[in-house]
């Protein structure tokens, strides 16, 4: 036993957990937490709101795979910060929000204390995997360690614990940290991986889709899409599990060319929002057989398969690959030619995406294969999920279903921490961006070298194209009056450029690639110019 404080039991527990890096805005309740971080010599990175303490650490688990850890004020705090919450939920990233309450004596009292919520616990609880309150130093260990154990367990996701006011500085007798195996994964049952082989026995043209589940299982899908001559399809987190530059990693927008003569799909580690939704492509093509492999048994209520493998998708994808050695598989001698015309035919059609194509194979050009990219909801973001290759997991990073305005930019930030010797773009659009504009001072003061896109066509483009198009031509708040983004950024200590046309991209993202610290390119489009992108997210059915 050690008498600590309640806030260095729980950073005991961080510590013990690998945890070396937190990022948090400090206030009243948590003081007794962040002076047991400055204690602990742990490095936190503050930010200026606390929505991007959250991003930046979901930023941090998803380019890294590493739980990513934020620390704010409960109450106001951690509503500021529960979009990033829900955005780590929806992601199934294991991101931890460490927060206050009330002192002891006002809990459940309803006396209208500094930062009170009705009920912060329940309302964390409805947006979270997991979360608990610790209410006594000697219970942190255990807390903390359970806190772990169900962000990295099963179907991973966000978890929070908060601590009274007064505990924080509390001392008691505590109990060494300790951590916790993670719970067992279900393993892949026998009978259900044999009929699995047998409909990709008696499969022609199998088509595997995957997401951020499967980013483990790389190799084993793999393995198992050459041995079928399968196209391997992510719609946003799960790209670059198999590399675009493989002939069969393919865009969403190649594989639709080769949709309507899939008579098998095979969903790993994904929603598969793409083929069974029934909102992204509008149609199965007859006759179409499903198998699945997730760890998450609700995945298969939600969308019935004739194989329904609840497993986790790198043990599942290794026990298919070798039942299908032992079933068989005869292979159509045209099907790999068949993908490289559909890769072609698409790669040609998206090229009247303009002007974002230009830029994105620009930016394609000269990053490395493990630059990470953050999209933002941007007509350059939208295009980018079909018309950026990626190459690697963990590269191109996005807010997935929950499409958080605002969100690119912090993420950006805290992907950069945690890989300090990749490059690291944000791709934003104006009015997105000016969400989180004051984190430049962030990037400023700890030194984040993220080179920031800000596309700027002076609205809310997708949403002026709607009401343009839906609404008679009526146009409602979505037209933008914005600053100098170049003069902004330098007022904050940023080194910036302007361009207005893509021939001039090049020189400029290569200097701000090579600058020592953040940099901001602004690319100034007009408004109304840009093809819409959704003729790829959204298709007509043929």
């Amino acid at each position: 036993m050690t008498t600590l404080t309640g806030g260095e039991a729980i950073v005991s527990g961080l510590v013990a957990h690998g945890v070396d890096t937190v990022f948090g805005l400090p206030g009243a309740q948590v003081y007794g937490l962040f002076d047991a971080f400055h204690q602990a010599q742990l490095k936190v990175i503050g930010a200026r709101h606390e929505q991007a303490c959250g991003y930046m650490a979901f930023g941090y688990a998803r380019s890294s795979g590493r739980p990513g850890v934020f620390s704010v004020v409960p109450g106001p705090g951690v509503l500021n910060a529960s979009a990033a919450l829900l955005t780590a939920f929806g992601c199934n990233e294991p991101v931890l929000c460490v927060t206050g309450q009330v002192p002891t004596q006002f809990l459940g009292k309803g006396r209208g204390h500094l930062h009170e919520m009705p009920d912060q616990l329940a309302t964390l609880r409805t947006y979270v995997k997991w979360a608990e309150r610790i209410e006594y130093p000697g219970n942190a260990p255990t807390i903390v360690a359970r806190a772990f154990q169900e962000m990295m367990s099963g179907r991973r996701g966000p978890a929070s614990v908060e601590m009274p006011w007064d505990v924080f500085t509390q001392r008691a007798d505590t109990a060494a940290a300790q951590m916790l195996e993670p719970l067992p994964a279900p393993q892949p049952d026998p009978d259900l991986i044999k009929q699995a082989a047998t409909l990709i026995k008696n499969s022609k043209a199998p088509m595997i889709f995957v997401g951020s589940g499967a980013i483990e299982a790389g190799e084993e899908i793999l393995e198992l899409a050459e041995m079928i001559d399968a196209p391997v399809v992510a719609f946003r987190s799960g790209r670059g599990i198999v590399s675009n530059a493989h002939e069969l990693g393919l865009t969403m927008a190649a594989a639709y060319k080769l949709w309507p003569t899939t008579d098998l799909m095979i969903a790993i580690g994904t929603r598969a929002e793409l083929p069974a939704s029934g909102f992204r492509w509008p149609y199965q093509p007859t006759g179409l057989k499903s198998i699945r492999i997730d760890i998450d048994p609700a995945e298969m209520r939600r969308i019935i398969s004739d194989a329904a493998i609840v497993a986790d998708a790198k043990a599942g994808t290794a026990d298919l690959v070798t039942a299908v050695k032992k079933a068989g598989y005869v292979r159509s001698s045209d099907r790999r030619e068949k993908i490289r015309e559909a890769t072609a035919s698409a790669q040609a059609e998206i090229q009247r995406i303009q002007p974002q194509m230009a830029y994105l194979k620009i930016l394609r050009d000269v990053l490395p294969a493990n630059a990470i990219v953050t999209d933002e909801l941007s007509q350059v973001g939208f295009a980018s999920w079909y018309g950026f290759p990626v190459y690697q997991p963990r590269t191109f990073i996005t807010s997935g279903y929950q499409g958080t305005l605002g969100s690119g930019f912090p993420t950006a930030l805290g992907a950069k921490v945690a890989n300090p010797d990749k490059p690291v773009v944000a791709i934003t659009g104006d009015g997105g961006f000016m969400f989180g504009v004051q984190e430049l001072s962030t990037a400023v003061q700890f030194n984040i070298g993220v080179v920031t896109l800000v596309f700027n066509n002076n609205a809310y483009g997708n949403v002026r194209r709607d009401q343009r198009e839906r609404f008679d031509g009526r146009v409602v708040a979505s037209d933008l009056v914005n600053p100098d983004f170049v003069k902004l950024a330098e007022s904050f200590g940023v080194a910036a450029a302007r361009v207005t046309a893509p021939d001039q991209f090049k020189a400029v993202l290569e200097k701000a690639l090579k600058h020592n610290g953040p940099s901001l390119i602004a690319v100034e489009v007009p408004r109304d110019s840009e093809v819409s992108p959704w003729a790829f997210i959204h298709p007509p059915k043929p």
